[in-house]
C-alpha cells in the first residue's frame, strides 16, 4: 500500500523539505511547482502555474490518473504554494499585482483543495490536506496586506471545508499549519525590502543576524513529526512553535 503526498511549491523552501522529509520516510511524494528541478531525487514533478486554472485542472487530471484508490493508505495534499507579493502599502501596489499574489495564495489552494476532494471522493483511505499558513493570518504587518488577507482567508478555507467534510463518510481532514519564521528565499527578499517600504524590517534582519531561523527541513521534520502522530486535528490551527 502506497503513502502519497501532493505539495504544490515543493521545487523550494520549505515545501522542498517537506517533499525532501516524507521522501525519506518512504512517501511517494507528487511535486507540482512553476520549476522543474533537474537530477532531483525520486520525486514526480509537474511544472504548473497554480494561477492559470485550466492548467491546474489539466494537472489534477494527469496526476490522479497515475494513481490507485486500492492501493493507497495515506493521500495527503499540502497547499504549500504561495508569494509575500510586492510589500508596500496597498496604495503603492499595482491592481495586477494584487490580484496576482491573491491568485497563488488563496485562490488557488481553493481550487487545489476542491479538486483534491472531487477526485478522492468514495477513496477508503486516509485523506487530508495541509494547509501552510502563517502568523501574518492573525498578526497585521504593514506593507503586506495581500499576505496577511490570503493566509486569513487560507485559515478560514481550513474552518469551513472541516465543518463540511465532518459530515461525510471518511471524509478529508483538513488543518492549517503556522510553520514559524524560516530560512527561505521569502525571507530574504523580506530583509532586503527598503524601511520605507516595509517599516517593520529590522524585525527581520534582526531573526536572521541573531541565528532564530528554522531550517526548512527542521520545520518540515516538525511537520512530518506532527502529523504521524495524529496531533494535525481536523480544522484546527497548528503552530508548529508550540510544539518544540
Amino acid at each position: 500500500m502506497e503513502k502519497i503526498v501532493i505539495i504544490t511549491g515543493g521545487s523550494k523552501g520549505l515545501g522542498h523539505g517537506i517533499a525532501e522529509v516524507y521522501h525519506k520516510n518512504g512517501y511517494r511524494v507528487i511535486s507540482i511547482s512553476r520549476t522543474i528541478l533537474k537530477k532531483e531525487y525520486a520525486v514526480e514533478q509537474y511544472q504548473c502555474d497554480l494561477r492559470n486554472l485550466q492548467e491546474t485542472e489539466k494537472t489534477f487530471s494527469e496526476i490522479f490518473s497515475h494513481l490507485n484508490s486500492s492501493n493507497t493508505s495515506v493521500l495527503t495534499l499540502f497547499n504549500n504554494a504561495g508569494s509575500l507579493g510586492t510589500v508596500n502599502t496597498l496604495d503603492n501596489i499595482s491592481a495586477e499585482n494584487i490580484s496576482s499574489t491573491i491568485e497563488i495564495n488563496l485562490i488557488a489552494p481553493l481550487v487545489v483543495s476542491s479538486l483534491f476532494i472531487k477526485f478522492t471522493k468514495g477513496w477508503d483511505c486516509k485523506k487530508r490536506i495541509i494547509n501552510i499558513s502563517s502568523g501574518a493570518a492573525i498578526n497585521p504587518y504593514g506593507s503586506w496586506a495581500m499576505y496577511c488577507s490570503s493566509k486569513a482567508g487560507l485559515d478560514m478555507l481550513t474552518k469551513v471545508t472541516a465543518k463540511e467534510q465532518k459530515k461525510i463518510k471518511n471524509g478529508v481532514k483538513i488543518t492549517s499549519i503556522y510553520p514559524g519564521v524560516v530560512d527561505t528565499q521569502m525571507q530574504e527578499e523580506v530583509r532586503n525590502t527598503p524601511k520605507e517600504n516595509f517599516k517593520s524590517v529590522k524585525r527581520f534582519i534582526d531573526f536572521y543576524e541573531k541565528g532564530e531561523l528554522s531550517s526548512p527541513n527542521q520545520v518540515a521534520e516538525q511537520i512530518y513529526q506532527l502529523d504521524v502522530s495524529g496531533k494535525l486535528k481536523n480544522g484546527k490551527i497548528i503552530d508548529v512553535r508550540n510544539y518544540k
